[in-house]
């Protein structure tokens, strides 16, 4: 199966990808999210890993955007155990380190880390995996990066230190998307996007349609509505079952609602991917002539 990344091999997109696919993970990656949906939408993907929110960075509200624009379906979904690591060449192992690179997220999720030590200047990087491979091919304008154990094995590197993250509880929670939908058998999880009208007890009301079969609000937020300045669209996770209460509400919801749509509808619970922390492997990786859309 080819699936979608955005980055490079050795990500923790890489892990959940290997978590959707297991030894038949052919990997694509692509150097943005927009790369990563037209891979899929154009066919050159069958699945594509969108990571959707960080449980100390919070929400990528930019990829709940991105899922409502395209005409691709949510069809699974697992979540990654975030593990950072100081990362330097091998040869460069015991020399002072001035300058760390990764993506701004990972540095965000180290502050303690820069905190302790001061004198060493964080350096924004596209990708995390990405800068490991740069600071191997010496283009890097950083003596470390911060990224994961697997991409320092996958590029040669030397891990310096491990576990940089303030905090141990740090998961990322992937999306599973591609071109068809998914028909999910048992319990089963919905992420939809709504619009209401702008009246006293709208959002009571179209809530209350969840909780009244039992159905299970575990996200909500809001999102500017582009084009229409100071209107907002509800991004939600609906999990529960039996499927008849489902479709009941979602009837009921289009009725109070001015747009709904229902970006996925997927077993709950990962059921659809494999376990989570399962390390990739470099076979997962197809050969480097697999540009990257644009």
């Amino acid at each position: 199966m080819i699936v979608a990344i955005q980055g490079e091999a050795g990500s923790f997109s890489h892990e959940a990808a290997e978590g959707v696919a297991g030894s038949e993970l052919r990997l694509l990656p692509c150097r943005s999210f927009d790369g990563l949906f037209e891979a899929v939408a154009a066919g050159n993907a069958e699945r594509g890993v969108v990571p959707i929110e960080n449980s100390l960075a919070g929400s990528i509200h930019e990829n709940y955007d991105r899922l409502r624009a395209q005409p691709l379906h949510v069809v699974g979904e697992t979540q990654v155990r975030v593990r950072h690591c100081l990362i330097a060449r091998p040869d460069a192992a015991g020399a002072r380190v001035r300058k760390v690179a990764s993506h701004p997220v990972a540095l965000a999720q180290c502050r303690r880390f820069f905190a302790e030590n001061p004198a060493v200047e964080p350096v924004p990087a596209y990708d995390t995996a990405g800068s490991v491979r740069e600071l191997m091919n010496g283009t890097l304008a950083a003596d470390a990066v911060i990224a994961s154990a697997l991409a320092a094995r996958m590029y040669g590197a030397a891990v310096l230190r491990t576990e940089l993250e303030d905090d141990p509880e740090n998961y990322t929670r992937f999306l599973l998307v591609a071109q068809e939908p998914s028909t999910p058998a048992g319990p089963s999880k919905l992420t939809l996007t709504f619009t209401l009208p702008n009246s006293p007890g709208a959002l009571h009301r179209a809530l209350g349609v969840l909780a009244a079969r039992d159905l299970n609000l575990t996200k909500i937020e809001s999102r500017p509505l582009p084009g229409r300045p100071w209107e907002y669209i509800f991004y939600a996770d609906v999990s529960g079952d039996p499927r008849d209460r489902v479709r009941e509400a979602l009837a009921e919801l289009e009725s109070l609602t001015r747009e709904l749509r229902v970006l996925g509808w997927y077993a709950a619970g990962g059921d659809q991917l494999s376990a989570v922390g399962r390390e990739p492997t470099a076979e997962s990786v197809p050969p480097r002539r697999r540009a990257t859309p644009r």
